[in-house]
């Protein structure tokens, strides 16, 4: 039986062996797994994970472990703090790049003071059978380098009043005082020829604004021909004027025109009659007279043309 001593079995003096150099490695490594747990707080590492297997990944380095003082090691090294330093540097030069969002300017409130005063004045055109209003708004606290503003709105827009659609709604805007509106004929506003206007007196703090409304299909003016539907700002069209038809010549003299008496014919025989009429039979045997042309007269025995002589001069 020989001795083996402990330096051959690769053991320190006076250790237990190969045996209790591992099991000091093991207890140091939990020693260490377990100061990592009380420090570290793995639910707050976005790179932990743990899969279906029961295995721990680290999901920056792509490295499956076994437990979790396994990847508490596993962060410490060298591969895992490189590619934190690359992440980082990679996240800057991205901010970087991206502009920052400029800041949105602060929403300015205003104070009323309460509302304007007015005045309204109904015209008439008597010429253009149109009819007008006229806005006076005054504003003498209005701001400085200020104007006011006016549009028109549909009776749907509004929540104040059932909507009616015979109305609509003009408003008028300027700070600091309140917005008023008027409640006008739902009508068709005539923009075209300058009848529609606005004017601001910065001396006098008024604000002024005319228009006109559309004329009417009753409101025609006599003589006029009917209004047409036609494009908005488009010109009226203008009446048509149809000549009379010409005076048409005849056998007997001028056709009359329908409605007017025949012109008189005086120093002229009366025509014969024509052939067949009045029981009178032409001769058997006999060409045809030829028929005359229009305008002309035959006299009494068909020897010569003569052209009829003209109507007399009325005075």
């Amino acid at each position: 039986m020989s001795f083996i001593s402990a330096r051959e079995h690769g053991a320190k003096p006076g250790s237990g062996g190969p045996a209790s150099a591992q099991n000091e490695a093991i207890d140091r490594r939990e020693r260490l797994r377990r100061l990592a747990l009380e420090t570290i707080d793995l639910s707050k590492d976005p790179y932990f994970m743990r899969n279906h297997l029961g295995q721990y990944e680290c999901r920056l380095c792509l490295t499956l472990h076994t437990n979790e003082g396994n990847y508490l090691a596993h962060t410490q090294g060298k591969r895992h703090q490189q590619n934190l330093a690359k992440r980082a540097a990679r996240e800057a030069a991205e901010k970087a790049a991206v502009p920052a969002p400029q800041k949105r300017a602060p929403i300015r409130r205003t104070v009323k003071i309460g509302r304007p005063g007015y005045r309204v004045t109904k015209q008439f055109d008597p010429n253009t059978q149109q009819r007008s209003l006229l806005f006076q708004i005054e504003y003498p606290e209005v701001e400085e380098n200020a104007k006011p503003r006016h549009r028109f709105m549909s009776a749907y827009e509004q929540r104040i009043e059932t909507a009616d659609k015979a109305f609509q709604y003009l408003i008028f805007s300027a700070e600091p005082y309140e917005n008023i509106s008027f409640k006008i004929p739902n009508a068709e506003v005539d923009r075209v020829d300058g009848k529609m206007f606005t004017h601001w007196d910065p001396d006098n703090k008024v604000f002024s604004l005319q228009f006109y409304f559309a004329r009417p299909r009753e409101h025609a003016m006599p003589g006029m021909p009917p209004m047409l539907p036609t494009a908005p700002g488009a010109p009226m069209p203008l009446p048509v004027m149809i000549p009379p038809p010409p005076a048409v010549s005849s056998q007997h003299g001028p056709v009359p025109l329908a409605g007017g008496p025949a012109p008189p014919l005086t120093g002229l025989p009366p025509p014969p009659p024509p052939p067949g009429s009045m029981g009178i039979l032409p001769p058997a045997g006999l060409p045809q007279p030829p028929p005359q042309p229009v305008g002309f007269t035959s006299p009494p025995g068909g020897m010569q043309a003569f052209p009829a002589p003209p109507p007399p001069f009325l005075k």
